[in-house]
């Protein structure tokens, strides 16, 4: 299907610029407000894409209607829709209560391929070693506001509080990393966060073992994002002709930018609604 004149308009910008000819060249076959029931697999960052960044990712409010809303598209598509976030399974499960919904976390070191199947970590994810954990913390100390978050197989530094600091805190990461000589371990710049990871998983692998499997498998994917860490994921649904789209701004593979989280919300709920009609 080709993408109808100014569809993405209401919700989001296309990207021009830098970028625009090389998007021109990727530009999805479904367009982004017409979700295809039997056509379409829907991937989906949480936060700063579906939710609001808060002072902490404790902080997040899930706005009213989103989880039925989410629950209707997951029922329209079959079941082709999933969460692939940075947090882990259980925290998605807890803010997305009652619904539990096939998912990866931890930016691909978990999977579940179905509701009710259990979790699976993916053969290439390593628990980051407990004295990382603790040089990191100690680094913090000169870094008022900001907090490191443990999720065994990534350390997520947060500096919400103090935004100001985010060169400086970097270079520190970068140096305390090489210092421990842990091999294979990246750090990825996130929005007023940094992720300390290991590099033989990432949201791109995740999507690409959803698609391999039912209901996803030859469906044209969707992934919507919103920092670096989903950049792996916008290059998996490129690579398999699908679209791309960021929140708050253009990045690499992207072929439009919603502004923020509410608009993403607003054409989900438009989504579940034209889905819904007979």
């Amino acid at each position: 299907m080709e993408r109808t004149p100014n569809s993405a308009n209401v919700f989001c910008s296309r990207v021009d610029g830098v970028y625009g000819a090389i998007e021109r060249a990727h530009m999805s076959k479904v367009s982004i407000d017409a979700l295809q029931p039997d056509r379409t697999a829907l991937f989906l960052d949480v936060d700063g894409t579906l939710l609001d960044l808060a002072a902490s990712p404790t902080a997040v409010v899930v706005p009213r209607g989103l989880v039925e809303c989410i629950a209707d598209i997951e029922r329209a598509l079959g079941g082709a829709l999933a969460l692939v976030s940075g947090r882990t399974l259980a925290d998605l499960d807890r803010l997305f209560s009652p619904l539990r919904l096939r998912a990866s976390g931890v930016h691909g070191a978990e999977i579940r391929y179905d509701p009710l199947t259990p979790v699976i970590v993916d053969a290439a994810a390593a628990a980051l070693p407990a004295r990382l954990w603790r040089s990191l913390n100690e680094s913090l100390a000169d870094f008022p506001g900001a907090f490191a978050e443990n999720k065994r197989f990534s350390f997520a530094v947060h500096y919400r509080a103090a935004p100001n600091c985010g060169a400086d805190l970097g270079e520190v990461l970068r140096q305390l990393v090489a210092a421990e000589a842990i091999p294979d371990v990246e750090i990825i710049d996130a929005r007023l966060a940094f992720e300390i990871k290991g590099r033989g998983f990432d949201k791109g692998s995740a999507i690409n073992r959803f698609l391999a499997r039912s209901p996803f498998v030859g469906r044209i994917p969707i992934f919507v994002g919103d920092d670096g860490t989903d950049e792996a994921g916008f290059a998996a649904v490129v690579q398999r002709h699908g679209a791309a789209y960021s929140v708050g701004q253009v990045r690499p593979g992207v072929s439009a930018v919603f502004s923020k989280p509410s608009l993403v919300r607003d054409w989900l709920a438009r989504s579940a609604a034209q889905m819904a009609r007979p």
